[in-house]
């Protein structure tokens, strides 16, 4: 019985800390948007959370690679895999890292303008 007991309580710990774990968006993202507009090099759909990389200048005209944090697949309704493909060009607007040299942005929308797809939302 003291076992099972100490496993459960084990148990319950180790996933607290899992969950403290969990980065906050505030800490890593500023609150302030940007835009960037660019081809997108990959799509990564997948949990804790989706990413988008994407060639696009900065604020000096230079091109960087942006990795776009995004909702993880499960939050992400209607979207599949196959919904971005490399080479696709996309307008991002997001919430810049607190690092400007680390060029990430935690995304709010996205649009594809050869054909309309658009996503815009919040995610927690």
């Amino acid at each position: 019985m003291k076992r099972l007991v100490f496993g459960l309580l084990g148990a319950v710990v180790l996933s607290g800390a899992t969950a403290y774990a969990h980065h906050s968006f505030a800490a890593t993202y500023v609150d302030t948007q940007v835009k960037i507009e660019g081809e997108l090099v990959s799509f990564m759909f997948r949990n804790p959370h989706s990413f988008v990389h994407v060639q696009a200048p900065d604020d000096q005209g230079q091109i960087q690679r942006w990795a776009v944090e995004w909702a993880a697949a499960g939050q992400l309704s209607g979207i599949t895999h196959d919904t971005l493909k490399p080479g696709d060009h996309v307008i991002i607007t997001g919430n810049p890292g607190r690092t400007a040299e680390d060029h990430r942005l935690r995304m709010r929308s996205i649009l594809r303008p050869k054909d309309g797809f658009k996503w815009s939302g919040d995610f927690q």
